[in-house]
């Protein structure tokens, strides 16, 4: 399991969401331990004794990529850097900052939320592993070949793979795990 960033989306004082879906352009996923680091869900986490940013909780790497997240430069260090690396590589971007890809992360996230993607068949046999996409009314997620069944308890098997789909996981992303990006899979996958 990881924790993600988007930003203040909480009031410590009502334990409540504010409504908002981000307070920054920089989407992180982190470990939920770090360095004995201790945080109140819904709390007052901040070192000021302000609201801090909202946890968000994930499966896994993978769910976490496909909404719009990448790894931290804090506590996943190595894998930031590998996944900044794929996402150059595979978006033809050159050598760029983190700051740079938030902003295309962001825009692709934008965009998704107005019209995602229609995948047909050919397309959709193309994609690397660690794509999610809907189908059916079903998460759908690419490994090895085939798709499994995302659903909050884990993985399972799907009967069979989708004739057209909608691409969840952004298209930078989608270039990131083409260039070679590996994530992190829940262990029922």
């Amino acid at each position: 399991m990881f924790t993600g960033n988007r930003g203040t989306l909480h009031d410590p004082d009502t334990k409540r969401l504010t409504g908002r879906r981000w307070t920054t352009r920089t989407w992180i996923i982190c470990l939920c331990e770090f360095k004995g680091r201790k945080r109140q869900v819904f709390g007052r986490n901040a070192r000021s004794g302000g609201t801090g940013y909202t946890n968000l909780f994930f499966l896994d790497e993978v769910t976490a990529l496909a909404a719009g997240h990448r790894p931290c430069f804090e506590c996943r260090r190595a894998d930031a850097q590998r996944y900044l690396s794929c996402f150059s590589e595979g978006n033809s971007l050159g050598q760029i900052k983190a700051a740079q890809m938030d902003e295309v992360l962001h825009s692709q996230r934008i965009a998704a939320n107005n019209s995602p993607p229609i995948l047909a068949r050919l397309e959709i046999e193309k994609l690397p592993d660690g794509t999610v996409v809907l189908s059916d009314g079903h998460f759908l997620v690419r490994r090895s070949g085939s798709f499994l069944r995302w659903s909050f308890d884990g993985y399972s098997n799907a009967e069979n793979g989708p004739t057209t789909a909608q691409m969840l996981t952004p298209p930078g992303t989608v270039a990131a795990l083409s260039a070679g990006y590996k994530p992190i899979w829940h262990s029922s996958a």
